[in-house]
C-alpha cells in the first residue's frame, strides 16, 4: 500500500513562508502535506512530475461575490482557474442571509444592480434552503465545492431582516432592534462567520446602488449603529471588519471600537475596481496606513494590483451611477434604457454632466468600440468614441450613445489600458499592510475579469517587471491574506497543513484573452479569462484542474472561522 495518496516530484517549492525556494518532493496523505523532502515515486499512489515547475500554495482571494455562483459553479471561476483555492464571500455588506422567504426575490434584485449578477441565473441556480445565517453556512457546507469558502456576515441583509428594508433605509435601529441584530451577529460568529462587512461610501459618491437606484442600507447607516456592531467583535474577541468606501476617520473608529483588524478597500493607484477615482492621493493613503498601524490600529488594505480595465455594453452597465444623469438613463430593461437614451432632455443632462467633468473626459473619449453586431456599423470597430465624434462631427456623448442605439445597445465599449509605472506599482505591491486582490469574482460578470489577479501578479509584476521576488509574492498571495482573515493553517506548504497547491510553469504563465462564456444558469453569459501555464491545481490534496481542464473533483471545505479545517 502506497505511503502517500499523491507525490509531487521534483518541483521548485516556494512554500509561502518567504523561505528561499528549493527543489524537493511533496507527499500528500488524507488531504494534507505529510512530508517534504526526497520521496520515492513508488511511495505515491499518484505521482505528479513537477520537474521544471513551481510548486506553491494555492491563492487566497478575500474579496469575492460568489455567494450565489458557488451553487452552480463549485470551483468559483474565474478565481478557481487562476489558482485560487480559498475565497471569501459576503463582502461589501452584500449577501443572502439572513433572509425571510418572502424577501428572497427582493434580495436577488438587490444584487442585479449593485454587483451586476444576472437575476435569471440566481433564480434558477440558488436553492434557498436557508433563512438564518447559520442555516446559510450549513447550506454552503453541504454543497459540493471545488474551493474552500469563508464568509463574512453582511450587514445589508441583517438590517433588512430585523428592521425591514424601508425602515433600515430611513432611520437608525431602535434599542430593541439593535439588541436583536447583535444577538444574530453573535450567532453568526459562533457558526463560523469571519466577521462582518459593509459598504460605507457617502451616498453622493456611491456607484453601487440598489436595483431601484436608491442607496444601499449600509451607505445610510448611522455611526451609532456601526459602533454597536464593532463592539460585538470586541466582546467576541475574534473576527475582522471588511469595509469599502469608508473614510479614514470612520475606518479608524471601527478599528478602535472593535479592537479587531479592518480590511479596508481599496488601495489603488488610479481608480477602484469600479473605475471610479481612488480619491485621496495614493501616496497619502500609504502614509495614512503606516501612521494608523503605528498608532496601534490594525488596518489592512486590499490592493488593486490588476490593470483596471472594463468591457461593457449599455444593456447592463451601471458603473456610471455616480453621475445622476447616467444613473437615471441606465435604469430599467433594454427597452426602457433605449427610450431614456433617445429622450432629448435626458441626452442633454448626460452631455452637461460630461462637460462639467463629472466623469473624466478621457473616460468617454478614449473608450474603444469593440464588437459591433450590425454590418452597417462595421467601419467603426476599433475606433475610439473621440475619433467617431470627430468623424461624425458631434459631441462625444452623442457619438457614444448613437452607436449604442444603432446597435440595439449591444455595442461593446472597452476602456483604454492604463498601466501604472513600475516605480508606483512597486510601492503598491510592497505596502506593508497591502493584501493583493479586490477580484470582485462573481460580480460585474459582464464587465470585469479582475479575478485574474494572481496570474497577472506573477506573470507581469514578478516575472516580466521584476518588482518582487517569488518568495515575497507567494507569501502575499496566500499566507498573508489567510492570516489576516483568520484562516487557520492555510496559505503555505508545510507538514501538517492542508494541501492547497498550485503547480505552474513560470515561463508560459499568462492571463489569457477575454472572451464570453455562455455558462451561467438560464443561458446568461459572462466575461472570462482562462489562464495558461497552470499544470495542476490541488484543493485539500485533490486535483481540481489539470492543464486548464477541470477534473470534476469537489474537495473544497467550508472554513468556519476560528476552527481548523
Amino acid at each position: 500500500m502506497a505511503e502517500f495518496d499523491t507525490v509531487i516530484k521534483g518541483g521548485t517549492i516556494i512554500d509561502g513562508m518567504r523561505t528561499p525556494r528549493y527543489v524537493g518532493d511533496v507527499g500528500i496523505r488524507d488531504g494534507r502535506v505529510a512530508a517534504i523532502g526526497g520521496i520515492r515515486p513508488s511511495d505515491g499512489a499518484q505521482v505528479i512530475d513537477a520537474a521544471g515547475l513551481n510548486v506553491a500554495p494555492g491563492f487566497v482571494d478575500l474579496h469575492t461575490h460568489y455567494d450565489s455562483q458557488l451553487y452552480w459553479d463549485p470551483w468559483c471561476t474565474i478565481s478557481g482557474w487562476h489558482g485560487v483555492t480559498s475565497v471569501g464571500i459576503g463582502n461589501c455588506g452584500f449577501g443572502f442571509a439572513p433572509c425571510k422567504p418572502e424577501d428572497q426575490y427582493r434580495s436577488m434584485l438587490t444584487m442585479t444592480r449593485n454587483e451586476a449578477v444576472p437575476l435569471e441565473s440566481m433564480q434558477e441556480g440558488m436553492p434557498w434552503d436557508w433563512e438564518t445565517f447559520p442555516e446559510f453556512l450549513d447550506s454552503v457546507e453541504r454543497t459540493d465545492k471545488g474551493v474552500n469558502i469563508v464568509s463574512y456576515m453582511p450587514l445589508n441583509p441583517l438590517l433588512a431582516y430585523v428592521m425591514g428594508l424601508d425602515a433600515a433605509k430611513s432611520r437608525s435601529a431602535t434599542d430593541a432592534e439593535m439588541a436583536e441584530m447583535k444577538r444574530l451577529m453573535f450567532e453568526a460568529l459562533d457558526a463560523g462567520a469571519c466577521g462582518w462587512s459593509a459598504q460605507l461610501t457617502p451616498v453622493d459618491v456611491e456607484v453601487q446602488l440598489d436595483h431601484d437606484g436608491t442607496p444601499m442600507i449600509t451607505n445610510l447607516m448611522s455611526e451609532k449603529d456601526l459602533r454597536s456592531f464593532a463592539r460585538v467583535l470586541r466582546e467576541a474577541g475574534r473576527g475582522l471588519i471588511q469595509c469599502i468606501g469608508s473614510g479614514k476617520e470612520l475606518t479608524e473608529m471601527l478599528a478602535a471600537e472593535s479592537g479587531r483588524p479592518i480590511l479596508w478597500n481599496v488601495l489603488a493607484i488610479f481608480a477602484d475596481q469600479h473605475g471610479n477615482s481612488a480619491g485621496a492621493g495614493f501616496e497619502d493613503n500609504l502614509a495614512w496606513l503606516d501612521d494608523a498601524n503605528a498608532r496601534g490600529l490594525r488596518i489592512y488594505a486590499q490592493s488593486l494590483t490588476v490593470e483596471n480595465d472594463h468591457q461593457f455594453t449599455l444593456e447592463d452597465w451601471n458603473l456610471f451611477d455616480i453621475v445622476p444623469a447616467w444613473r437615471d438613463a441606465l435604469m430599467g430593461d433594454v427597452e426602457q434604457r433605449t427610450a431614456n437614451l433617445r429622450d432629448p432632455e435626458m441626452r442633454q443632462r448626460i452631455r452637461d454632466s460630461h462637460d462639467q467633468r463629472m466623469l473624466p473626459h478621457d473616460m468617454i473619449e478614449d473608450l474603444r468600440v469593440g464588437i459591433i453586431h450590425k454590418e452597417s456599423l462595421a467601419d467603426i470597430e476599433g475606433f475610439t468614441v473621440g475619433e467617431i465624434a470627430e468623424k461624425r462631427r458631434c459631441h462625444p456623448i452623442d457619438a457614444m450613445l448613437d452607436v449604442a442605439l444603432e446597435d440595439d445597445l449591444r455595442a461593446l465599449f472597452i476602456t483604454p489600458p492604463r498601466p501604472a509605472n513600475p516605480e508606483t506599482m512597486s510601492q503598491l505591491l510592497h505596502c506593508p499592510v497591502g493584501l493583493p486582490g479586490v477580484s470582485d469574482g462573481g460580480a460585474h460578470t459582464k464587465f470585469l475579469t479582475h479575478a485574474r489577479y494572481p496570474t497577472e501578479y506573477l506573470a507581469r509584476h514578478v516575472r516580466d517587471d521584476g518588482l518582487m521576488s517569488l518568495e515575497e509574492a507567494h507569501w502575499r498571495l496566500s499566507a498573508y491574506p489567510a492570516m489576516a482573515a483568520g484562516i487557520k493553517d492555510r496559505g503555505w506548504i508545510r507538514e501538517g497543513a492542508p494541501a492547497d497547491i498550485v503547480i505552474y510553469d513560470m515561463e508560459t504563465l499568462a492571463v489569457g484573452e477575454s472572451e464570453r462564456a455562455w455558462d451561467y444558469p438560464a443561458g446568461a453569459w459572462r466575461l472570462v479569462q482562462k489562464p495558461r501555464g497552470y499544470r495542476h491545481i490541488l484543493v485539500n490534496g485533490e486535483v481540481t484542474h489539470t492543464n486548464g481542464v477541470c477534473t470534476g473533483a469537489t474537495p473544497g471545505h467550508l472554513l468556519r472561522h476560528g476552527r481548523a479545517g
